[in-house]
């Protein structure tokens, strides 16, 4: 079964999106298994011993509308530190994918992310998947966005977490994707898809594991051109792969890997 941790806090348009899009999974029905985790900080009175699930009401209608779409869910009740608790829930669960809720909208960038969301991107390796209140996620198959820098390394982690998928092979196809900077003024030299050794490994690997791939190449500003792509193919998502190992949290997320977060109107999945 392909497992999914979704955390959820006391926000229900918020929780209820990030149920939707878990129910939007690829075969989710039958094979995809959920656990709505509601997480007790150390600010509360309360420990996990003194309330139980049912008193979340966020939780209760993200839980409940997953089960209605006959998916199996586990209802769980966390505490101590809230980012903390949730990669070690992942880590236990051994989870394929973290969906999470975080992305507000405002004017400073730390809080449209959301400090427990961006706390859990930095503490785990596993794929996470950001959602948020204001967009349409779409059942049926998926067009995934796979934008690539020059890392090999971080390519593939991108393209294993889309081959994870349930039945990636019948119901995902691949745009991998690679923006040269900025070239893309008169007189601009030639944009080969084939000259990107991360870009065309990641691509091969998914064709190896049967997933559909288009291979594109373009220049310009990168988030601009990622963010125009994945609206012209309506993608159903974008799977970036900026999270880095630095001691400098904007370092670790990579800026452009954030700047595609707090600006997708569509769901974004960090990989590694």
């Amino acid at each position: 079964m392909y497992q999914v941790l979704v955390p959820v806090d006391d926000d229900e348009n918020r929780a209820l999106n990030q149920a939707r899009y878990v129910a939007s999974l690829p075969d989710a029905e039958s094979e995809v298994e959920a656990t709505v985790l509601t997480v007790v900080p150390p600010s509360s009175l309360d420990t996990v011993d003194d309330v139980t699930f049912d008193e979340f009401g966020a939780a209760v209608g993200a839980a409940d509308h997953l089960e209605s779409n006959g998916i199996a869910v586990n209802r769980r009740v966390g505490d101590g530190g809230v980012a903390a608790e949730i990669a070690r829930i992942a880590d236990e669960l051994d989870c394929d994918e973290t969906v999470m809720g975080g992305r507000k909208r405002s004017g400073i960038s730390p809080i449209l992310l959301g400090s427990t969301v961006r706390e859990v991107f930095v503490s785990t390796d596993r794929p996470v998947t950001i959602t948020g209140t204001e967009m349409v996620i779409d059942d049926g198959p998926r067009e995934l966005l796979l934008p690539v820098d020059r890392n090999v390394e971080r390519a593939r982690h991108q393209g294993a977490y889309v081959s994870s998928l349930p039945d990636a092979a019948n119901e995902v196809s691949v745009t991998v994707m690679y923006v040269f900077p900025h070239q893309d003024y008169a007189g601009a030299p030639p944009h080969d898809f084939e000259e990107i050794g991360a870009a065309v490994a990641v691509a091969e690997m998914l064709e190896e594991r049967g997933v559909s791939v288009e291979r594109v190449a373009v220049g310009g500003e990168v988030t601009r051109k990622i963010l125009a792509t994945a609206e012209d193919r309506e993608a159903d998502g974008i799977v970036m792969g900026g999270r880095r190992r630095s001691g400098v949290q904007k370092a670790i997320l990579g800026s452009i890997a954030e700047d595609v977060m707090l600006s997708a109107d569509r769901p974004v999945t960090l990989t590694g």
